[in-house]
């Protein structure tokens, strides 16, 4: 039998991915004391919960072999949103959180709509989406917009505690509950499976007789859904609105998704792996702050050589699985 063949070859990068990350918490908390505890592993979700909402939605765009360059500006268009309309018009935080959502739906669904009937590479459309969202952000306010709102400040000061050991915050829960919602649309609906058919071909894909067109069109319109949640939870997290939050955000979901074992091409991958792509740069961030005399800017280029590792590893699973068959 062929080493990495078969099921075991499926699973190679989010096995690999998974490993990574528990040796590096290993490794933390060898090094430095207080690392290993609960709180500092649940602090990996309370931090990055924006970033798991906004990767599930970028799986299921580069599974289906598409990219999306616009979620960090529909993220900030997001906080915008919520922020002014609770803070300058007085709006429910619900009517608001809805308007965001909405908003960032229409835009996923036009860049969809771009990409499917007008054969718009993907990275064009959503690189025009891109600009859209965070120069409608600067239409809304050019300044940090605070949030005050006594019921959004109470949603995000909230913590579900684990008795005295530690506590995740509403966040937390918001980006479970999507991150579920992602593994079982891919793994267990037509809608899922024709997400993997189109990342692996989009003519047998055809074919077999899958709607292409629509298909896009909803993949990239889920995925303005989900990045308009993760500027809802982003608002929570920080407690206001910035056309300048998470400028070049993109590129870290991007990662975090590849070094989840999801292909860049396409059509191979899992949602859930996803999870322990953006645990891993988490937790990359966690050790340099621990240590305190490396400087941040070590964390890109941790995250720039562990792309490169995991681009290769898929490299090689591809080419063991071609001479496999």
């Amino acid at each position: 039998m062929k080493p990495f063949s078969g099921i075991t070859s499926k699973y190679l990068s989010v096995i690999a991915s998974t490993l990574l990350f528990f040796a590096a918490f290993i490794i933390g908390s060898l090094l430095y004391r207080g690392f290993f505890s609960l709180q500092t592993f649940l602090n990996l979700f309370v931090d990055n919960a924006f970033l798991l909402v906004s990767a599930t939605g970028m799986s299921l765009v580069i599974l289906s072999g598409g990219i999306d360059l616009s979620v960090g500006s529909v993220l900030a268009f997001s906080t915008m949103i919520i922020s002014s309309l609770t803070e300058f018009s007085g709006v429910h935080p619900a009517l608001a959180a809805l308007v965001a959502l909405t908003a960032g739906s229409l835009i996923g669904l036009c860049m969809g709509l771009i990409i499917a009937y007008w054969n718009v590479p993907p990275f064009i459309a959503t690189l025009a989406g891109m600009f859209f969202a965070r120069g409608a952000c600067y239409l809304i306010s050019v300044q940090s917009v605070s949030i005050r709102n006594e019921t959004l400040r109470a949603l995000a000061l909230w913590k579900l505690r684990f008795s005295d050991a530690g506590f995740i915050s509403c966040n937390v829960i918001i980006a479970l509950l999507v991150m579920l919602a992602g593994i079982y649309i891919s793994l267990h609906t037509r809608f899922g499976r024709n997400i993997y058919a189109l990342g692996g071909s989009e003519t047998s894909a055809l074919l077999m007789g899958i709607p292409i067109k629509k298909t896009k069109v909803l993949i990239y319109t889920l995925n303005g859904f989900c990045s308009a949640v993760s500027g809802a939870v982003f608002s929570l997290y920080m407690l206001s609105g910035y056309g300048l939050h998470c400028q070049g955000m993109e590129m870290d979901v991007i990662a975090a998704v590849v070094i989840g074992g999801t292909l860049l091409s396409g059509g191979t991958g899992y949602v859930f792996g996803s999870i322990f792509g953006v645990l891993t740069l988490g937790i990359i961030q966690s050790l340099i702050m621990f240590d305190g005399t490396i400087n941040s800017w070590w964390t890109k280029i941790t995250v720039g050589l562990l792309l490169l590792v995991f681009i290769a590893l898929q490299r090689f699973i591809v080419a063991v699985g071609a001479r496999s068959r």
